[in-house]
């Protein structure tokens, strides 16, 4: 019996914490807006490494120091959706080209 609840259980965990991520993401609102999402960005960088130190003096671990990440999230989000349209609006001609190289190869090959 133990054995097959195991699994279920371990289901049900992943289910729960990934439902509590949806919910924490819906009703911090940040699925609104680029400003909403920053906001709570900063207030994670801000709040984050001293509950960590405060945990790390409870069990008395030692971890090294975290490292900076000097990025906008918004820069790197607007060059990967740019990169991806550019991608896109050349696609027809790269396929044309692409199509006609192949083409050129196989009457090539078959000389």
């Amino acid at each position: 019996m133990a054995p097959r609840i195991f699994p279920f259980v371990k289901l049900m965990t992943k289910f729960g914490i990934a439902g509590g991520a949806v919910y924490l993401t819906y009703s911090q609102g940040l699925l609104e807006g680029n400003v909403k999402g920053s906001e709570v960005l900063s207030k994670a960088k801000s709040a984050i490494p001293p509950a960590v130190e405060e945990w790390t003096k409870y069990f008395g671990w030692e971890l090294p120091s975290a490292p900076k990440i000097d990025f906008s999230p918004t820069e790197m989000w607007n060059s990967g959706v740019h990169m991806s349209v550019s991608a896109l609006s050349v696609a027809p001609t790269r396929a044309c080209e692409y199509t006609h190289q192949g083409w050129q190869y196989l009457k090539n090959l078959a000389k």
